[in-house]
């Protein structure tokens, strides 16, 4: 089980990374005129119809999992959807700042609901990884109260994956396959409602012929950058509690400040290399003490 978990710990950090890249399809989308929550409906509702012939296989599983296979998938699906909706509607910095509040909202439900300690290693994981986030996103140039639609959409994000978090941990033995299936297929969903909702500056429905024009490169980015590290997160969150899961999320920061400066020409300076090694700090610290702490046992 100790191996499992650590092997989950790897496998969602890198997968959290991977994710940080997730900029890239939205940005050639929009230039294409894929725009809005429409981008983001196609980057859960392509792996979902990718995904259809094991829904065949795996069927049972989906249909006598429980309510919490589907409540789970609902609530990470939404979450995620609501996430990259707030980077659409709000400022980007205040979309991060407000979303990674998560390993707070997630420790205390896994206090609350799960029983699980509050160790001193993970209130200074999440010092660091708070304060990594606030170099990057220059916190000390002010952050205004008034909150539009876009940021209530990055701050519930945040409580709503912190609650799928507790249900994904919660469960005992699930298969990372079902949870998956159900998180793209409820993330589809999520994403189709808050397209309806009439957001200032929200885009109508694409042009088919604009859609056809994405697909040929979309479906091979899908298969490698967004359905693996689904899996990864979704398997990884059965077995990691909900905070330290949360913490390794940031490692989503780290990947998107990087990327950005070298394809986006975006600056990085000393202030985001510093924000990117307490980040990577706060991801690692935990993971390495817990692995340490097991090899002296």
């Amino acid at each position: 089980m100790a191996c499992r978990e650590s092997s989950a710990m790897v496998a969602v950090a890198l997968a959290a990374f991977a994710w940080g890249l997730y900029w890239i399809p939205l940005r050639a989308m929009d230039e294409v005129g894929v725009t809005g929550a429409w981008s983001i409906t196609l980057l859960f509702a392509v792996p979902a119809i990718i995904l259809l012939p094991l829904c065949l296989v795996r069927w049972r599983g989906l249909l006598f999992g429980g309510w919490r296979l589907h409540v789970a998938g609902f609530l990470a699906g939404f979450a995620m959807v609501t996430y990259a909706g707030s980077l659409i509607y709000t400022d980007v910095v205040r979309a991060l700042l407000l979303f990674y509040l998560t390993p707070i909202w997630s420790t205390i439900l896994g206090r609350l609901i799960l029983g699980e300690p509050i160790t001193r290693v993970r209130w200074l994981t999440i010092v660091l990884g708070l304060l990594g986030v606030a170099v990057i996103v220059r916190l000390e140039t002010g952050f205004a109260l008034e909150f539009n639609a876009g940021d209530w959409m990055g701050l519930c994000a945040g409580i709503i994956w912190a609650l799928a978090a507790v249900l994904l941990n919660g469960g005992g033995v699930q298969n990372g396959v079902d949870y998956t299936i159900s998180y793209f297929i409820w993330g589809t969903v999520a994403a189709l409602l808050i397209s309806q909702i009439p957001f200032e500056g929200a885009a109508p429905p694409p042009d088919w012929a604009l859609v056809q024009g994405v697909l040929p490169w979309l479906v091979p980015v899908v298969l490698i950058l967004v359905i693996p590290p689904a899996f990864a997160i979704m398997w990884g969150a059965t077995l990691v509690s909900p905070g330290l899961l949360a913490i390794l999320f940031m490692t989503e920061i780290s990947a998107g400040t990087l990327t950005a400066a070298i394809w986006a020409d975006e600056v990085i300076g000393m202030r985001e290399i510093a924000g990117i090694v307490l980040v990577s700090l706060a991801g690692l610290l935990e993971p390495v003490y817990q692995m340490r702490k097991r090899r002296s046992e």
